[in-house]
């Protein structure tokens, strides 16, 4: 197929997908402008209408209004209207603390921590612990609030970890919610956005190296547990930082994200693939989905769940069937922050080249690849002990996994043999159909002194 004479370097395809999408924009802008514009009385209204509607056509399917029902309804819409962090900690008990970390680069990282139990208060916040810690690093287009936005605490690894007896801190990438600073770069431009790569390259060695100088454990380790795009990051740090796996004890990856297959839409997993400049141009070079803060605030919060649950079975074949109603209500609100667009593209040439490489700065150069080519990323040479946590459609038998061992693949949008086939023979995967909790402190007492493992074991069993 010939591409568009002089107009670029897209083809006609992608350039219909293209118009369809500014279409889409441009309704989304009236809709924002009419917003700004409407007075509060007028918005309430539609809010309240739009509540009205939906209640009535899903009348049949809802539950008896009891006391009980009430309550546990009071403490969803808690937790989805928690402004932050430390509120969503508070709301379960617990007490957060801030850190913020200045990277080399000039960005000022937000760290949380909790290292105190459940209704326990810190007299001097700040200090070590003698506590083994954990570092939790969240995934793509998310933030510190994933993990601490659930509705049972009981559900929730930091706060189960807290309560066995070890100092949890949370980590940001640059750019979202939490770390928007930048000592010369403004959020609004081009040069604040990052790779994948980057965030691996400069803010994880940074970040723990913090935590280990203000922590000072007595092995000089920390536990790294990272999801999705958190546990890619670690990656590619400890490959290029030989050093770093000096102080991490063991690194648990649930969910990681590697060698991603693609979208569940062929159409647009075509068109994201084909050409980096078709996501610039539709989302920009800033950050990306800054839209989905306005209709989160203009739906009503059930609408805005099936709008996210359309869209993530459409784009990923994502179900989400072990996820409760009430859950996505409170957790959705949470889940999606900003986050560079660079760093969608960089997934993107990493599923059409099905490598885990660099960021291509030159994906539409005209020299041939045979004089440039990004360097791909060895996960050869981590020494620290791998676990991954990979998704099971259904229990299996309890036993030992290697690294070469047969294993349901049930993740619909990595490629789990791919992974597997470029990390390490001591990396370990480990299966999980209903509770990841479990598997995760099993990997975390393993690799804890035997004292201090029996103190925690017996505390959680």
């Amino acid at each position: 197929m010939a591409r568009v004479p002089v107009l670029g370097r897209l083809y006609w395809g992608e350039y219909m997908a293209l118009l369809g999408a500014i279409s889409v924009l441009l309704l989304e802008g009236v809709i924002r402008l009419l917003t700004m514009c409407m007075p509060d009385i007028l918005i309430d209204w539609f809010y309240e209408t739009s509540r009205c509607i939906f209640h009535h056509s899903h009348y049949a399917l809802l539950a008896p209004r009891t006391p009980e029902t009430e309550a546990r309804a009071d403490h969803v819409e808690a937790i989805r209207s928690a402004v932050n962090f430390e509120r969503l900690c508070a709301i379960h008990g617990y007490v957060a603390e801030d850190h913020i970390v200045r990277t080399s680069d000039g960005y000022f990282l937000c760290l949380h921590r909790l290292c105190t139990k459940r209704g326990q208060r810190r007299a001097r916040p700040g200090v070590r612990t003698g506590k083994p810690v954990v570092y939790l690093h969240h995934g793509l287009l998310m933030n510190s609030e994933v993990w601490v936005c659930l509705t049972d605490e009981q559900r929730s690894i930091p706060f189960v970890l807290v309560e066995m007896g070890y100092d949890v801190w949370f980590g940001n990438n640059r750019g979202n919610k939490y770390s928007k600073k930048n000592m010369t770069l403004s959020p609004n431009t081009n040069s604040f956005g990052t790779s994948r790569y980057d965030l691996g390259m400069t803010d994880i060695p940074e970040t723990l190296e913090y935590i280990l100088q203000l922590t000072k454990p007595t092995s000089g380790r920390l536990s790294y547990i990272g999801f999705s795009q958190g546990s890619a990051q670690a990656f590619a740090a400890l490959s290029v930082h030989p050093q770093l796996n000096d102080k991490i004890s063991v690194f648990i990856a649930i969910a990681p994200a590697f060698s991603p297959k693609g979208l569940a839409s062929k159409l647009v997993d075509a068109l994201m693939k084909s050409s980096p400049n078709f996501l610039f141009l539709f989302f920009g070079r800033k950050c990306i989905l800054p839209s989905t803060v306005m209709w989160q605030s203009i739906l009503y919060p059930p609408i805005f769940v099936q709008t996210i649950d359309t869209a993530l079975v459409f784009l990923f074949s994502w179900y989400s069937r072990n996820i409760s109603q009430e859950q996505k209500l409170a957790a959705y609100a949470h889940l999606y922050s900003f986050a560079s667009v660079k760093s969608v593209v960089h997934w993107f040439q990493i599923m059409r080249t099905g490598v885990f490489q660099m960021y291509d700065d030159d994906a539409h150069s005209f020299y041939s690849k045979n004089f440039y080519h990004p360097v791909r990323v060895s996960c050869l040479s981590i020494s620290r002990m791998i676990k991954p946590l990979i998704g099971d459609s259904v229990p299996q038998p309890q036993h030992h996994y290697t690294h070469r061992s047969p294993l349901r693949r049930f993740d619909s949008l990595v490629d789990i043999d791919a992974m597997l086939g470029q990390l390490p023979d001591h990396t370990i995967p480990k299966p999980v159909d209903v509770d990841v909790i479990p598997k995760v402190v099993e990997a975390l007492e393993q690799y804890q002194s035997p004292e201090d493992g029996r103190k925690r074991a017996s505390r959680w069993h």
